[in-house]
């Protein structure tokens, strides 16, 4: 993870520093379109950018264990998120906790976020 993406390569923060640091009682929100490469969530070295070690999905998987107020918010048309295997792969590591960058949708992802736990 990263603050400035310009200096994403130079300025890194270990994903497991980010677990250990913020606990059970942070509320989680990753907002992207979910439509990239199947590979970066299923096989380990599959994103373009960098080798990853594990799968996406491991990661997924981990910070939905420690952030259990979890929601994905994705700017891309509802109607959209059929034509990328990869939207329908996380919509279902997200225990289908996935909203729209709507109102109603940014309203629905706050009280899943408040009754999470």
């Amino acid at each position: 993870m990263w603050k400035d993406n310009c200096r994403r390569f130079a300025e890194r923060t270990p994903t497991w520093d980010i677990l250990h640091k913020h606990g059970a009682d942070w509320k989680l929100v990753v907002v992207g379109d979910a439509a990239m490469s199947p590979y970066e969530i299923s096989h380990p070295g599959g994103s373009v950018e960098h080798m990853n070690e594990e799968a996406g999905a491991v990661w997924l998987s981990r910070l939905a264990q420690v952030y259990p107020a979890a929601a994905w918010i994705n700017p891309a048309p509802e109607a959209h998120w059929g034509w990328s295997q990869s939207t329908a792969m996380i919509r279902t590591l997200m225990a289908d906790r996935m909203f729209p960058l709507t109102l109603e949708g940014l309203d629905a992802a706050m009280r899943s976020l408040t009754r999470a736990r």
